[in-house]
């Protein structure tokens, strides 16, 4: 017994070993191929790429360095943020900025208004979006041209212009200072989210709905168990994408919200700087902690999003 455990341990390191030599030449034979592949270019082409690389991390620099800015100003204190030579990084580093900024205005009761708006949009979204984008690609019913053509009309109607006319509606059904103007359109989804999906939908093939009608599977059934599964990357796009709008949101909560415990978190900052002087170190500590679930939320879903991207910009 001692011995078939020695050889089954045995076996088991040796494949182990094996399984890890092998993936190491792949990742090394991988690497190997581009430096072969790099030094069979030509010299312009060589050039070009190098060029093509600077330029890339000159570009992501140049879009990251006002979030590093607001990031280590939050760090200063206002006199080392306005005093020259201009410094990147503080030359003391102040911690207390963000209790501080957290005290001056009620940034949790915001906080949690934000988060309520967000994720009863983003879920209305993801339930509304998917069932408009497969009813008008792959369902045939009277009217899903008609239909499909007025999403697309609605999108080159700018949102200043409905302005004035959905207030006048919901004042009239008295739903002012409440949550609902905020959420109810995401109910009935977006034209752009739709039109995203529906691209991803015509992706797939008719005949493998039609092999699931044939096993007996209803139209629910062939939205729900295989439509739904195989969009998953484009979803999670959809939901990104629905999240940025609703928690970035400023124009639509100042319309319909005139209760300050109920404001969001931008309504809450814009109001800060209206009504105090402003104190820019704590400004920017209150607007990193508004910013960072955007990019923790675009960090975690980052390879999804851009998988729905690439499949929702290609028909089938």
């Amino acid at each position: 017994m001692a011995t078939l455990h020695y050889c089954c341990a045995n076996d088991l390191y040796y494949g182990q070993g094996i399984e890890e030599t092998s993936r190491e030449s792949r990742l090394i034979g991988g690497d190997m191929n581009k430096v072969i592949k790099f030094k069979k270019m030509g010299i312009k082409e060589r050039a070009f790429r190098i060029f093509f690389f600077l330029l890339v991390v000159v570009l992501c620099l140049i879009f990251l360095s006002p979030f590093l800015i607001m990031v280590t100003t939050s760090f200063k204190t206002n006199a080392d943020a306005f005093s020259t030579p201009v410094k990147i990084f503080p030359r003391k580093w102040v911690f207390d900025n963000y209790p501080q900024a957290f005290n001056k205005i009620p940034y949790w009761r915001y906080m949690g208004n934000t988060i309520l708006i967000t994720l009863l949009s983003v879920l209305g979204q993801l339930f509304s979006t998917p069932l408009v984008s497969y009813s008008i690609s792959k369902i045939k019913w009277k009217g899903s041209k008609i239909i499909n053509t007025l999403i697309f009309s609605t999108m080159m109607i700018p949102v200043t212009v409905t302005m004035v006319p959905l207030y006048r509606i919901y004042a009239k059904l008295g739903l002012l200072n409440t949550y609902i103007p905020l959420i109810l359109p995401s109910l009935f989804g977006s034209s752009f989210y739709i039109v995203i999906m529906r691209q991803f939908f015509y992706a797939i093939p008719e005949s493998l709905l039609e092999a699931a009608t044939i096993d007996g599977a209803s139209e629910w059934q062939r939205y729900w168990k295989i439509a739904i599964p195989l969009c998953k990357p484009v979803l999670t796009t959809v939901g990104i994408y629905a999240f940025l709008r609703a928690w970035s949101d400023y124009l639509m909560p100042m319309l319909f919200i005139n209760e300050t415990k109920m404001y969001t978190l931008s309504l809450g900052l814009q109001q800060y700087m209206n009504e105090y002087t402003v104190d820019w170190t704590l400004l920017m500590a209150a607007t990193t902690i508004f910013v960072l679930p955007v990019v923790i939320v675009f960090i975690i879903f980052q390879k999804n999003f851009v998988q729905g991207v690439t499949s929702g910009g290609v028909k089938g």
